[in-house]
């Protein structure tokens, strides 16, 4: 069973910068010898959708409406995961969840929610104009 904890969520202008982090508890995800760390938000009256994922081997994957400007990275030996995301837009305003795949690849669409078997709580980006 693995737990996780977002932070770092919060309200910024647009063109401004945050940073999410994830931490893990419980039994760590690094231990296993696959996995798929990932990124997702979720808007009001939107359904949730991927943003970023990231595998053992740290390859990564962006959705469109965030490449170039949203870096995924971890800390496998802190089991914490982070999302920079720089020169934020309203659009980006969303609960962001953190979510783990245990034992597998990443899947191939950002859409496939249900492949992620744990979630964190969220924490709430709003970005304004």
């Amino acid at each position: 069973q693995v737990q996780l904890v977002e932070s770092g969520g919060g309200s910024v202008q647009a063109g401004g910068s945050l940073r999410l982090s994830c931490a893990a508890s419980g039994y760590t995800y690094s231990g296993y010898s696959r996995y798929c760390m990932a990124w997702f938000r979720q808007a009001p009256g939107k359904e949730r959708q991927g943003v970023a994922f990231i595998n053992k081997n740290d390859n990564t994957a962006y959705s469109d409406s965030v490449k170039g400007r949203f870096t995924i990275s971890q800390d496998s030996a802190k089991d914490t995961l982070y999302l920079q995301m720089d020169i934020l837009k309203p659009e980006d305003t969303a609960m962001y969840y953190c979510a783990a795949r245990l034992g597998d690849h990443c899947p191939q669409y950002f859409h496939q929610v249900s492949e992620f078997a744990y979630w964190g709580q969220g924490t709430q980006v709003t970005v304004s104009s």
